[in-house]
């Protein structure tokens, strides 16, 4: 597999719609990066959930995810299901996030999501980091949804375990969902192992990047 090195990484953004999606979506790579890195910033924000158990889930499972990391957490209030409604609010919050911070890679919801709120969050973020590296996460879900992701991550079978233990963890109020268990995230990660020539990975969708192939 070819693969085209990203050079020193320090700064992380992550954006999720709903709490447990950040995790879902790119746990294990969360793992791998910051577990290989010390210290590196990441950044996240979730535009649902805040004032709620939820919230407490996300806050503990992020740090999980992220160990030894430089690790900020913003967690909103915007109504589940209802962010087209709430289209200014969102912006405003990932317009203040690039007020902050200038990342190395973003991690958020793929633009085909067919969930509003994943695929709203997704057309927002390129609007306000025009520059920068955007890696759509996938989840698995009862819409049958999942495409054909163009990157990948690929997954230890310790780290693929360690993710599932994770999500299983610290999300007690998702685990009675019939697709929230460890045959489903294992199975997808499986899935794009082979296509990735590994064991497990996580994939991704990249609209653009750009090569620097002179250094």
């Amino acid at each position: 597999m070819i693969g085209l090195g990203a050079g020193p990484l320090r700064t992380v953004a992550v954006l999720g719609a709903h709490c447990d999606d950040i995790a879902i979506g790119a746990g294990g790579t969360l793992l791998t990066l910051c577990s290989a890195r010390p210290g590196i910033r990441v950044d996240a924000l979730v535009l649902s959930g805040g004032g709620s158990e939820r919230e407490d889930e996300e806050r503990a499972a992020l740090a999980a995810f992220c160990p030894e990391a430089d690790l900020s957490v913003t967690v909103l209030k915007l109504p589940d299901g209802r962010l087209p409604a709430h289209w200014d609010e969102a912006k405003s919050a990932v317009e203040e996030l690039r007020g902050r911070t200038d990342p190395d890679v973003i991690f958020a919801p793929r633009t085909d999501d067919l969930h509003q709120d994943h695929r709203g969050l997704a057309k927002l973020v390129p609007t306000a980091f025009r520059d920068h590296l955007v890696l759509g996460y996938e989840i698995v879900k009862w819409d049958g949804d999942l495409g054909r992701p163009n990157a990948y991550q690929p997954l230890t079978p310790v780290r693929a375990g360690q993710k599932v233990e994770l999500l299983q963890e610290h999300y007690g109020s998702q685990r009675h969902r019939p697709w929230y268990d460890r045959e489903a995230f294992l199975g997808l990660a499986r899935i794009r192992g082979i296509e990735c020539n590994a064991r497990y990975a996580e994939a991704f969708h990249v609209n653009k990047f750009t090569m620097d192939l002179e250094g």
